[in-house]
């Protein structure tokens, strides 16, 4: 999957919302799938929504290669915080974007891309998560939501660029 190009639609990630799954796909076939966790409010492109953006998008930043297992970010920027059940207890009300971050941009006009639908300026991300939280449901903010080892075992699997498909 490594050598990905932008037009290959033999590689790409399917999420689906139904099933709270992230499936790799790579040569046209399945190679992976992650339990995720996707927007509590459901889908949708709006900005302020809330929720998870559908369509075609792609990765267009990978975050962190450098960074250890439940490194913790503010604004796409490690803090130099590790995550622990401790330090979450200390901050109740973050929103915890850990380990690595695999930013999406939308690929369709008026649906996912410019203006008030646009997914990147929604900063709509594939994320770690404390791992407790990863429960099955959607419980994110819009994003889609990890556990740490599967986010860190994607971001080492795929490029920037690679095609995301997001559907109910």
């Amino acid at each position: 999957m490594k050598n990905n190009k932008a037009g290959d639609m033999q590689n790409y990630l399917d999420i689906c919302i139904a099933s709270q799954q992230l499936t790799v796909y790579a040569g046209g076939s399945e190679v992976q799938s992650y339990p995720v966790s996707t927007a509590k409010n459901g889908a949708g492109e709006l900005m302020g929504s809330e929720c998870t953006p559908t369509g075609w998008h792609k990765i267009r930043a990978k975050i962190g290669a450098d960074q250890p297992l439940n490194a913790v970010y503010i604004g796409r920027r490690a803090t130099g915080e590790v995550y622990s059940v401790d330090l979450g207890k200390q901050h109740p009300q973050r929103d915890w974007i850990l380990t690595r971050i695999l930013w999406l941009g939308g690929l369709e006009p008026g649906k996912n891309r410019y203006g008030k639908v646009d997914t990147a300026w929604r900063y709509i991300y594939i994320h770690g998560c404390p791992d407790e939280l990863m429960n099955g449901d959607p419980e994110s903010h819009g994003c889609i939501r990890m556990k740490n080892a599967d986010v860190l075992d994607l971001f080492n699997r795929i490029e920037a660029g690679v095609k995301v498909y997001i559907h109910e």
